[in-house]
């Protein structure tokens, strides 16, 4: 069999016919069950789906130039491909901006799957994706990230960065499972692995020696500088959640019954299912990737007998 160098690795080419292929003579190529030589050999596909399912790692990690980034090609494909055959997502540890550019340009030469990105909020640098088969129900997939504050007693010792990475990683994390970090006036915030929380709630308990308090908080809760604010003069017939985040959200009362029946708002860190759930001057309410609306002041009652607010839209 001729071999034929590419790149830093070599790839036996065997000639396989269409019978054996499963593939019309005339396919271009796409789909192969060529392996890399240093991948050990898998068993032959079974059912239909499989064989339509075998992804050119050659053709599609073609364009990447270091070890690194092959590795997480792969990584990818692989992902790829076992979220198609079982139906079920996939999900990878952080990866960082770079490592996440790689991973898209894997990602959108493969249409029969798509990704969303979890990083704990909207301007994370270091964010886990979640790949899943097109036409998968994308409500039905879990958030792979929480978010873990450390309090302790920092008055008279300034902490940095570096400081709350090592005491996480001091517990024996790996840093892949650890996302982005922010630093507070009692300690930091952590975006994590979700499947970590309960080990680090019960064994990161102290920044370069310092006592500190972990509990887990809500994604809103995040101690990030929002990328602006919307300030909004609305009108509604009263208080009821559907109609105050209808209007500070900008979308229709009936969707956005639709998304609180469905869990998708919070009041205050809390997940409320109640449309008419009664908000008050002060509330916060947040939706998951859109930010949250603050009610920032009830101004009275207008001529028409409804309510005059001013609402605050954190984007």
């Amino acid at each position: 069999m001729p071999v034929v160098p590419i790149g830093r690795s070599e790839r036996t080419l065997q000639s396989l016919d269409s019978r054996s292929r499963g593939m019309s003579g005339n396919d271009t190529g796409r789909w192969t069950y060529d392996r890399w030589p240093s991948r050990p050999a898998a068993a032959a596909p079974t059912t239909a789906k499989e064989r339509i399912f075998l992804l050119d790692r050659e053709q599609l990690t073609s364009h990447l130039r270091s070890d690194d980034e092959y590795s997480i090609g792969i990584q990818i494909i692989d992902s790829s491909e076992l979220a198609w055959k079982t139906n079920r997502p996939q999900v990878t540890d952080f990866f960082d901006p770079h490592q996440t550019k790689v991973a898209r340009s894997i990602i959108d030469s493969i249409p029969e799957v798509a990704v969303l990105m979890f990083g704990g909020y909207r301007k994370a640098e270091r964010n886990r994706l979640v790949l899943y088969p097109q036409m998968y129900l994308v409500e039905s997939i879990s958030n792979p990230v929480s978010v873990l504050e450390a309090k302790g007693n920092f008055k008279f010792q300034e902490i940095s960065h570096r400081d709350c990475l090592g005491s996480i990683l001091g517990t024996g994390i790996k840093r892949q499972k650890v996302g982005d970090l922010i630093l507070t006036e009692t300690g930091c915030q952590a975006v994590v692995a979700a499947e970590l929380t309960d080990f680090l709630l019960s064994n990161w308990n102290q920044i370069h020696q310092t006592p500190v308090h972990v509990e887990e908080i809500d994604e809103g809760q995040i101690n990030v500088e929002p990328e602006r604010v919307k300030e909004i003069r609305a009108t509604v017939p009263s208080m009821r959640l559907d109609a105050v985040a209808s209007s500070g959200f900008g979308t229709s009362r009936t969707r956005m019954t639709r998304d609180i029946k469905a869990e998708r708002l919070k009041v205050n860190w809390k997940a409320i299912k109640n449309p008419s759930h009664a908000v008050e001057e002060g509330d916060i309410i947040s939706i998951r990737g859109r930010g949250r609306v603050v009610v920032e002041e009830v101004k009275g009652k207008t001529r028409k007998g409804r309510l005059s607010l001013l609402l605050k839209r954190l984007m």
